[in-house]
């Protein structure tokens, strides 16, 4: 099994859910880090779920974002494991608002 780590960016996530990572066939994920960073200038509400089998099972759901504020939504003690086909995903409440940087491990 290979263990690769690497990272995902996303600009200007507005309104439309933005797929972050989708994981492949025979891949398992481990996301060890996601932040938001508020680019707009206006407080915006985030949020963050895995789409499995077609539910959204969510991380967290309408956490306020400060003007130039950030959110860590997992880091630090907690990681979440995402398996073959799940999909996560990121909605602001207002658009183009933030920037999403995301760490993982892929084990195939």
């Amino acid at each position: 099994m290979a263990n690769n780590f690497t990272s995902y960016v996303n600009k200007n996530v507005g309104t439309s859910a933005a797929t972050i990572v989708t994981v492949g066939a025979s891949t398992q994920t481990t996301v060890i880090g996601l932040s938001c960073a508020n680019t707009s200038i206006s407080p915006v509400n985030v949020d963050v779920y895995i789409t499995r089998s077609s539910v959204d099972y969510y991380i967290i759901k309408g956490a306020t974002v400060a003007v130039g504020g950030a959110i860590i939504v997992v880091g630090g003690d907690q990681k979440v494991v995402l398996t073959t086909n799940d999909v996560l995903k990121v909605v602001s409440s207002a658009a183009s608002s933030l920037d999403v940087v995301t760490s993982v491990l892929n084990i195939t």
